[in-house]
Parts: C-alpha cells; structure tokens; sequence
C-alpha cells in the first residue's frame, strides 16, 4: 500500500476546509482504481492534515492531480497555499480488533 500526506499550515478554517473537500475529494477518490481510505486532521493552529491510502503509487499519483485540480479550482478562497506532501510505502496497516471494516 501507499501512503500521501498533504500538509496545509495556513488555513483559515481546517474544519470548512474538511467540509467542502469530503464531497469533492471524496467524490474524486470513491472513484479512483485503488483507493483506499481518506482522513483529515485539524492539527490546531491553521494546520490542516490530509491522510490518503491507496493500493500503489500509480494509483495516489493519478487521483493526485485530479484532486489537485479541484482544490485549486474549489477551495481557492480558502488560501491554503501550497502543502507539504510527504509519501511512500506504506510499512505498517493496523486496525483494533472491534475497528469496522471497509471505507469509513
């Protein structure tokens, strides 16, 4: 599996933010060819996390620029500026044993 992390430091709101991207990020993920989860993090201070998994890098690559586009185009007035984006393997996938399975 394969793991992107999108780091926003400056938003003026993390929680609108994560609003309006679950339907347009969520919309462009539940129709990408492997993925697999999405979350978001209000990290406090105008710190936003976004946390997307996927079977392989060629699949978050190609959901990557579609969302790329769509947070340029839809989520502008926000400013959330360029993120840092840290990614790779993904080494270690662990789930409580009462955890629910499938896409939350």
């Amino acid at each position: 599996m394969y793991m992107v992390i999108r780091k926003y430091t400056n938003v003026r709101s993390v929680a609108d933010a994560a609003r309006r991207a679950k339907s347009g990020v969520g919309e462009i993920l539940r129709q990408s060819q492997g993925f697999r989860s999405y979350h978001v993090l209000d990290a406090g201070g105008g710190v936003g996390i976004a946390v997307m998994i996927f079977d392989d890098r060629e699949s978050a690559n190609a959901a990557n620029a579609k969302i790329l586009a769509f947070v340029e185009a839809s989520l502008h007035d926000l400013d959330l500026g360029a993120p840092e984006v840290t990614s790779g393997e993904l080494l270690v996938d662990m789930e409580s044993s009462n955890a629910s399975s499938g896409i939350r």
